[in-house]
């Protein structure tokens, strides 16, 4: 597979994710990786009190293999697309981690 290319940015304490949410899918899945270096993300929880948050990430956790207090939406709670910061982790093994869990 050729690597693709999108960015992620070290910070002082981690790396920052922005992600495009599609909720109230068949399952949990990281999709694919949009030409601007978001990654598309299906969530099986509705919009609805949270939950869609709480879902992905519980799942991003998961997939990452990282407690999910090393998770926090910074950005665009409310929205499709936010903004994820990773603490204790740097940019490219979350590039690798992500492209490891492709669909």
């Amino acid at each position: 597979m050729v690597p693709r290319k999108y960015h992620l940015h070290d910070g002082k304490k981690g790396a920052a994710l922005a992600v495009r949410v599609t909720p109230r899918a068949s399952k949990n899945e990281i999709l694919e990786v949009l030409g601007d270096g978001t990654v598309k993300v299906h969530i099986t929880a509705p919009p609805v009190d949270g939950r869609a948050n709480e879902t992905l990430v519980k799942f991003l956790s998961e997939t990452l293999d990282i407690p999910i207090s090393q998770i926090e939406i910074v950005a665009g709670v409310s929205g499709r697309d936010k903004l994820i910061s990773v603490l204790d982790m740097d940019a490219a093994t979350l590039h690798q981690k992500i492209l490891d869990h492709l669909s």
